[in-house]
């Protein structure tokens, strides 16, 4: 129906519409590298190749740059409606400030040591989380299944290397959570290129994530 008056909204205040856009950075390479470098130092300890004297250095990294840093880019990715990237960097900062708290109150006498069967339950139940979220990978990328498929590999194996009396086994997983450490510092370089560079560099493997070619037809 036409309007019968036409001078009464003459005086009205006109709305306008203005649409902002924000652009964030990527925060895929801080999360990895935090990730990366906090299990490469961990992970050199139990490979043998430092002595334990200096692991304290290990745990305030594992607040500062795995817990914090990776956290924060956990919470990043929730802006940029990445799901995985939130649920997985979240999920890994907050293990690493729980895992240096707890070696820190141990040390320090606040807390009571933890049997050797309750750090392997607490292992086997981060190695199953692992283990899903390497599902989710193959809808990602084939970097971030070597990373995910080692990480999976590296719970189960520190599970059972907390019940090696002289050390060998957990040193032989020491070196594989190296082999983990350099596959996430991997692919945090190869998407830090890519995001600064503007073209791909060092390949990721991107891949279609399943079932995504039946609803494009």
């Amino acid at each position: 129906m036409a309007n019968a008056n036409p001078a009464a909204t003459e005086g009205a205040p006109r709305v306008t519409m203005v649409e902002v856009s924000e652009r964030l950075a990527n925060p895929a390479p801080l999360g990895l590298a935090a990730f990366g470098l906090t299990t490469l130092a961990l992970n050199a300890f139990n490979a043998g190749l430092v002595d334990t004297s200096s692991e304290g250095l290990v745990w305030s990294l594992g607040i500062a740059f795995g817990g914090v840093a990776q956290f924060a880019a956990g919470m990043w990715e929730a802006k940029k409606n990445n799901t995985f990237g939130f649920t997985a960097f979240s999920a890994f900062g907050a293990f690493w400030v729980f895992l240096a708290l707890v070696n820190i109150f141990t040390k320090t006498g606040a807390i009571a040591p933890v049997a050797p069967e309750g750090k392997s339950l607490f292992l086997v139940c981060w190695g199953i989380f692992a283990a899903y979220l390497t599902v989710v990978t193959f809808g990602i990328s084939r970097a971030l299944q070597v990373v995910f498929v080692l990480l999976t590999i590296l719970f189960f194996g520190l599970a059972i290397g907390v019940h090696d009396a002289d050390g060998t086994f957990m040193h032989a997983v020491g070196w594989e959570g190296m082999l983990t450490a350099g596959a996430a510092l991997y692919t945090s370089f190869a998407i830090l290129l890519q995001e600064t560079w503007g073209r791909q560099v060092l390949p990721l493997g991107v891949v279609q994530p399943p079932g995504s070619r039946a609803k494009s037809k």
